[in-house]
């Protein structure tokens, strides 16, 4: 019983690892969260809803959009394996405080939430957040993990990926998207719902404004890292 119960386990573990492996070659053409927004608009009778989602190779995707998203989600992600350790330390005494609840989650956690979870909050999503994290680090290059990040975080409502974003917002390619843009994007990624880049707030300004401090100091040398 063991035994049998020991070769499913294996066989599940590889096939969940294939999905992963394949994107190494294969761009996805949608994600968990694209079809939870598509199912969530058809349930709530919203039939003229549809989504917006355009890939674009990370050389087609300017220098700037590129380190602003890495200076405003995650600063460390060239040189982490898939989680930074002392921000999840840093969230959990946040939380435990009872200050502003905050997160943790590198690109490369958002990259796995957002291809097969759902938006739930709980401890199996995050167990499975963490445990397909670690298939993309082991079996993607940090390259094609921000390629696809890049390709299916949401900008707005049904707006997923740059490239779709930029053409929306600013009615330009991700590959001529400057450092303002880019930071204003990257600023509306913690709440694409709300936070409009065409229309910032003061607060999305102030936090534009930090991201490109941010993106000064690390430079684009950080792109090469990469």
């Amino acid at each position: 019983m063991l035994k049998r119960a020991g070769r499913y386990l294996v066989l599940a573990v590889i096939l969940s690892a294939l999905p992963v492996l394949m994107l190494r070659w294969i761009a996805p053409g949608f994600s968990a969260f694209m079809l939870e927004d598509r199912l969530s608009a058809w349930f709530d009778g919203r039939w003229e809803h549809r989504l917006v989602h355009v890939w674009r190779d990370l050389d087609s995707i300017s220098t700037p959009a590129r380190l602003a998203v890495i200076a405003s989600e995650d600063q460390l992600f060239a040189r982490h394996a898939g989680f930074d350790f002392n921000a999840i330390s840093k969230a959990i005494a946040s939380n435990l405080d009872g200050r502003r609840i905050r997160g943790a989650s590198t690109i490369s956690q958002q990259t796995a939430k957002n291809l097969f979870l759902s938006r739930s909050r709980s401890w199996l999503r995050k167990g499975l957040e963490a445990y397909f994290t670690l298939w993309l680090e082991l079996l993607l290059p940090k390259r094609r993990i921000l390629e696809i990040y890049l390709n299916v975080a949401q900008f707005g409502d049904g707006l997923y990926g740059i490239e779709a974003a930029a053409r929306h917002y600013f009615k330009k390619t991700a590959s001529s998207l400057d450092t303002k843009e880019a930071a204003l994007l990257a600023a509306s990624l913690p709440n694409p719902l709300a936070f409009k880049p065409d229309h910032p707030s003061a607060y999305m300004i102030k936090r534009r404004n930090w991201i490109m401090d941010q993106m000064r100091r690390l430079g684009p040398l950080e792109i090469e890292r990469i």
